[in-house]
């Protein structure tokens, strides 16, 4: 028995709001339905215009891969896609699906639904960094148990990026990394479960059932789209998110594994590679780990660098960051990270101070800052040592200040008040690290007493360049200004920089161009200006 039309255009409203047919230049040659999921205007007023009129500048090159990406007899999406423009009750987006039929000579037919925004990632293109995309695949894998929905993650490698993108202009490797990102992200969970982590080394959640290789083909076509990109070869592995694992299990298992791709890139991911080999080979990595860590951090196996910190009204400088580091140029975090993890932070912390007070009785103009976990910084015990450890150190109150990050979420906030003003009473400045950088750091600053702020990096980097983040930085400053809360401007790169944070009226700046962090505190003895002082040993006073 034929089907008629009407009854396949009920099948097809019953999953969309709007339906349209693109042609060339994804130029709408046919709409039908509620025109209003992409703009006011009626049906015919969308021929002839292209579907990328509508979209959201940062989202048009994750909708255009979606269109260039699409094959014939196969479905893509659904991804979800923000409208441009400015809308009255607030940002909008659609989500869009798009068919290819051999039979249609070419055109995408593609169907659109109102939809929630995305929760878009930070990085280029939207692209999530890890951190985001860790808890965004935790809430997905939650989902997915309860919906039934198989998942799975892939890892892709994009090999040769790196040198195509070194030979191009600052503006074409802008369009370039977002005409990656936006393949990327097409094939990702409904456009914005990817992320990078590496020069060439992205991963992502898709719907399971499409095997890696044809993820690998649709990629190489999206490649070829562009010039510059023919020489990238994708290559992708993927492991099943699916088991009976725990949320701290899942979790463990997903860092492990991120961390061999990071390190060994697809051929450093076991294959063929479920969420339980994960987890039983996390559990097996975390213990080993546990153990090496454990006998580091008792045995003081571990080495501090030194960053200076100057005062910019005067150049002079104002103290040192104390920064712990694990064998040769490694980066602390997976290490920080893990102590966190397995409650061993607070021993590492206090290793730290006791290690920085040694340091601070051989030098009479040494002042330190130490870094402190959001999880120590609740516990008696610690403050009980540190308070034993100032009193019994003449003077090592007024020179040791404690930086409390934010790596791990601060549960009990009165209590950490009570254990900062502790510190803050044995003479000890305290200071809120990486401020903006985590969600939490609004609360932080409101219900925790600080002397210091230090404003995480990534604001800084825009500063100079005028726009929301100069807006932001002055009424933070002006904030602190008011609660009596001095300011740090940290990843001081540049002239251009400095006399950008000192215009934001920051007090404080730390980055290369004061000094890269060193294994004995002091200061390049290539400084010219006001800041030759330091060639001297001049330091501000503390307070």
């Amino acid at each position: 028995m034929p089907i008629a039309p009407h009854r396949l255009l009920g099948f097809a409203f019953a999953s969309a709001d709007l339906l349209v047919e693109l042609g060339g230049a994804n130029k709408i040659q046919f709409a039908i339905g509620a025109v209003g999921v992409i703009a006011a205007a009626g049906e015919r007023d969308l021929i002839g215009r292209s579907l990328l009129e509508f979209v959201d500048p940062r989202d048009q090159p994750l909708v255009a891969a979606l269109m260039s990406g699409a094959a014939d007899g196969c479905r893509q999406g659904p991804v979800v896609a923000r409208l441009g423009g400015v809308h009255p009750e607030g940002p909008r987006a659609f989500a869009i699906s798009v068919c290819k039929l051999a039979q249609n000579e070419g055109s995408i037919s593609c169907a659109l639904a109102r939809s929630a925004p995305p929760l878009i990632g930070s990085g280029p293109g939207g692209l999530h960094d890890r951190q985001e995309f860790e808890a965004v695949t935790r809430t997905l894998f939650d989902t997915a148990r309860t919906t039934g929905e198989a998942l799975e993650l892939s890892f892709v490698e994009m090999e040769g990026l790196g040198k195509a993108a070194a030979t191009l202009t600052d503006e074409s490797q802008k369009r370039f990394r977002n005409h990656i990102a936006g393949a990327i992200r097409a094939q990702s969970h409904g456009g914005a479960a990817a992320a990078q982590v590496g020069d060439e080394r992205y991963v992502l959640v898709r719907a399971a059932g499409e095997s890696t290789e044809a993820l690998v083909h649709r990629l190489e076509r999206l490649m070829a789209l562009t010039a510059e990109l023919g020489e990238v070869k994708p290559g992708a592995r993927s492991m099943a998110l699916k088991g009976e694992a725990s949320p701290s299990q899942v979790v463990r298992a997903l860092r492990y594994a991120l961390d061999d791709f990071i390190e060994g890139g697809v051929a450093g991911v076991a294959a063929p590679l479920s969420l339980q080999d994960a987890v039983s080979d996390s559990v097996r990595h975390t213990l080993k780990k546990a153990s090496v860590l454990g006998a580091a951090v008792a045995e003081g196996r571990f080495k501090l660098v030194f960053q200076p910190v100057v005062t910019l009204k005067t150049g002079l400088l104002h103290h040192h960051e104390v920064l712990v580091r694990f064998g040769e140029h490694q980066s602390p975090f997976p290490m920080i990270r893990m102590a966190e993890e397995l409650d061993l932070i607070e021993e590492l912390d206090l290793a730290v101070v006791e290690r920085a007070a040694s340091e601070i009785e051989t030098d009479p103009k040494l002042k330190l800052a130490v870094n402190v976990s959001g999880r120590t910084i609740t516990s008696p015990g610690f403050i009980a040592k540190v308070t034993q450890l100032v009193k019994g150190q003449a003077g090592l109150g007024g020179r040791l200040m404690f930086e409390i990050t934010e790596s791990a979420t601060i549960d009990d906030l009165g209590l950490a008040d009570r254990n900062i003003q502790a510190l803050r009473g044995l003479g000890c400045l305290v200071c809120l690290d990486d401020f903006g950088a985590g969600a939490a750091s609004l609360a932080y600053l409101q219900q925790l007493s600080f002397d210091i702020v230090k404003i995480d990096g990534s604001y800084i980097r825009e500063l100079q360049h005028g726009g929301r983040e100069s807006t932001f930085l002055r009424h933070l400053v002006r904030m602190c200004a008011e609660l009596k809360v001095k300011t740090v401007a940290e990843m001081v790169e540049n002239a251009a920089a400095e006399e950008a944070v000192r215009r934001a009226g920051i007090e404080f700046g730390q980055g290369y161009f004061y000094g890269a962090p060193t294994e004995r505190p002091g200061l390049p003895a290539d400084r010219s200006g006001p800041l030759a002082a330091r060639r001297t040993g001049a330091v501000e006073s503390w307070g």
